[in-house]
Formats: C-alpha cells, sequence, structure tokens
C-alpha cells in the first residue's frame, strides 16, 4: 500500500543525507509549514530534523545508476526535489507518465555546481566511466529545462534558460552554526567539507607540520583516493596528534567545533570546478566570526579582501606566515575576526535571500499553477559581492 502524501520528497542518490544544501532547504520548506521526506545516503540520524528520512547505505556506481532509475517512484510527495545529474531524466519521465495518469506531481531539479566541470575532480571518471558520465551530465542538463523550478547554487551553473530558474545560494543558516565564541587560548584551524587534495588536504596537513603551535580539527569525509596517503601521513607524520578528523557529520554537530576555533580554512586547489566558484565554508567561516585563510581562487580572494576578515595564501610557506604571526600576534587576529563579524551580520540575511525559495515552493506544492517565466528568476542577497 502507498504511503500518504507528503508535500514535498527530496531525492538523492550521490549525496549523504546529512549534506548541508540538504539540511538548508529542508529547513526553509519546513519553517515554511511543508512537509518534507528525504531519501538518500548514510544513516537516518544524520538527516534534516523535522523531516522523514529513507536512509540507504552507499553502493557503487551501478547501484547508484539503479537506483536513479526507481527512486523517483519511491517518492511521495507532491513536488519532488531532485539532487543529482543522474536523477533528472529518470525524474521528468516520471512526472510525465504520472501527468498522463491524472496526477499532479511537480519537478523541481537542484543544480548546486557545475558537474561536468566536477568530473576532472574525481578518480573514478576516466576512460569509459567518463563518457557515460558526460553523457548523464548532457542529458541531465537539456532536461532540467523541462523541470517546474530549475534552482541553481550560483549564475555560472548551467542551465542557462530553463522554463522557470532561481538562484539559490548556500547561505549559513544561523540556526545551524554557534554564534561567534571566544578564541581558546591554544590556536586552533577549523575545515568543513569534503576532505581531498584537490580541497586542500595535503597542503592543510603540510600547513600544520610547518606550524608546531596550531591545531587543525577536519570535519567531513575523506575521499576513498586520499585514505592510503592519508594513512601512511599518519604513521609517519610529526604533527599527527595535533590534527584530529572527525569524519561526516550533519551541520549543526559539524559547526559545533567553530566554537573556540581561531581561523577556519579553505586551501582549494584550481580545479575546473572550483575557479568561479565561492566555497560555502568560507560564508560559514564569516557568520562564525572566524578569521580565514584562504587560496587565491579569484571569488574567495576577493571576498576575504572585501570584509577584511583574513588572508590569500599562495602556497603552503604563505599560508604557514600567516599562522604562526597571528599565534604571535593574536591582536591582528582578533582584528580580523571583528571584520568577520561585521561583515557578516550586514551581508548574510538568510531570511532575505531564501524568502523566494519558500514561496515558490509553497506555491508549487499548494496553488499547483504554472510558474513558468520568460526571464530567470535570480535572487541576490543585499550587498553582497558576488561577482568579482
Amino acid at each position: 500500500m502507498r504511503r500518504g502524501r507528503v508535500d514535498v520528497s527530496l531525492l538523492t542518490t550521490g549525496h549523504d543525507v546529512a549534506d548541508a544544501r540538504l539540511h538548508r532547504l529542508a529547513a526553509i520548506m519546513l519553517g515554511q509549514g511543508l512537509t518534507v521526506e528525504v531519501h538518500g545516503l548514510g544513516t537516518a540520524g544524520g538527516g534534516p530534523p523535522g523531516t522523514t528520512v529513507r536512509a540507504r547505505p552507499r553502493g557503487g556506481l551501478l547501484h547508484r545508476a539503479v537506483r536513479a532509475l526507481l527512486l523517483p517512484w519511491a517518492a511521495t510527495g507532491r513536488v519532488v526535489v531532485v539532487l543529482d545529474p543522474e536523477l533528472v531524466a529518470p525524474a521528468v519521465l516520471h512526472r510525465v507518465l504520472a501527468r498522463h495518469r491524472g496526477s499532479a506531481g511537480r519537478l523541481v531539479v537542484d543544480v548546486h555546481e557545475d558537474y561536468r566541470k566536477t568530473l576532472a575532480d574525481r578518480s573514478w571518471a576516466r576512460g569509459l566511466r567518463l563518457t557515460v558520465a558526460r553523457a548523464v551530465v548532457a542529458t541531465a542538463t537539456w532536461a532540467a529545462t523541462l523541470a517546474d523550478l530549475t534552482l541553481v547554487a550560483d549564475d555560472h551553473l548551467p542551465p542557462g534558460r530553463p522554463r522557470s530558474r532561481l538562484v539559490v545560494r548556500n547561505i549559513p543558516l544561523r540556526e545551524m552554526l554557534p554564534p561567534p565564541t571566544v578564541p581558546e587560548t591554544r590556536p586552533r584551524a577549523l575545515y568543513v567539507g569534503d576532505v581531498r587534495r584537490s580541497r586542500g588536504l595535503h597542503a592543510m596537513l603540510a600547513l600544520l607540520e610547518a606550524c608546531p603551535d596550531w591545531s587543525l580539527d577536519v570535519v567531513g569525509p575523506v575521499a576513498a583516493a586520499d585514505r592510503q596517503w592519508l594513512a601512511e601521513w599518519r604513521a609517519t607524520s610529526l604533527a599527527r596528534d595535533r590534527v584530529v578528523f572527525h569524519g561526516r557529520k550533519p551541520p549543526r554537530e559539524a559547526w559545533r567545533l567553530a566554537s573556540g576555533a581561531w581561523v577556519g580554512l579553505c586551501l582549494l586547489e584550481p580545479t575546473p570546478a572550483f575557479v568561479n566558484a565561492l566555497p560555502t565554508k568560507v560564508l560559514d567561516y564569516l557568520a562564525c566570526g572566524l578569521g580565514v585563510v584562504t587560496s587565491p581562487l579569484p571569488r574567495s580572494a576577493a571576498l576575504v579582501r572585501e570584509s577584511g576578515a583574513g588572508a590569500v595564501a599562495a602556497d603552503v610557506e604563505a599560508a604557514a606566515s600567516t599562522l604562526r604571526r597571528w599565534a604571535q600576534a593574536p591582536d591582528d587576529l582578533r582584528a580580523r575576526q571583528a571584520a568577520a563579524r561585521s561583515w557578516s551580520a550586514v551581508n548574510l540575511d538568510p531570511d532575505d535571500h531564501y524568502g523566494e525559495f519558500g514561496e515558490r515552493m509553497t506555491r508549487l506544492v499548494r496553488d499547483r499553477g504554472d510558474l513558468t517565466t520568460d526571464d530567470p528568476v535570480r535572487v541576490e542577497p543585499r550587498g553582497v559581492p558576488w561577482r568579482f
């Protein structure tokens, strides 16, 4: 017997239910009084509070492909939101067939990264797998234009001309973050996000080796391709006792570690997917009142300079020089932390940013009218210097 319907089903075949964007979207819809179910990976306890969570263990690529074909049929929501490229075409097909049977379901596609460019950052994307993945991404980019609403996490992300397009950036939600706190006595840095070489894993650990006064908390899943290298580092490095790997955690739990920290690290490499992006963690660091050390990715660097909240480091040596200076002269770092608090208080207003998203989802669920627009809809937080 089919379960009773909920308002919105969030579907993902590639993301853990602890994913921060998934939590943010769910929180906004719950705040609108909508009921939400989540189908994803991991364990149900990591899912968004207040939702019905159906979690499965992570499988291989074949399992993920089969799951993508079946998952839209398991959704009970009046509106279905899909978060992965392999889900888009099956979800479009499901919607077409459901409407043919007289069902009034709606489809929302969430495009939160440039999937084609991200393939360059995945160790499995080689040979035939890469060819298949590119075909899936191309199909998804086209199929997303058929959705009732397409969400994009940034202006530069495809598709460019869907039926209705809404820019929903990864603005921090204050309820998921601790308030700014007094830094602990000993210097401590924080990193939250995927853990792999391209995201700064090797650079961060080299940085800790060069800064013996500092410790580091790393929150996030370690990529399979980097696990052996990390095991060898932990077995041989003299800095190993000053680095704690916490693994994947839901956003609220992950960001508790920001309390008392001095600095947030964002030492991402300039891969094709990162060059035009503004990593969400930089905004979270600022909202937590942390100083920020970032690699010279254009938008991260511009934001750190604009806010006055940290430093741009061209390499590990430059980052180490900055951390050593702040450990010896904490007044300079305290000024950076104050700048982070001031900037985020003015520029990061989640109510202003997410209001249109909440209203549009409510209309899709309750009115189910035609939301198609001739021009893409773009929502910008006030005062945030997104374009550099």
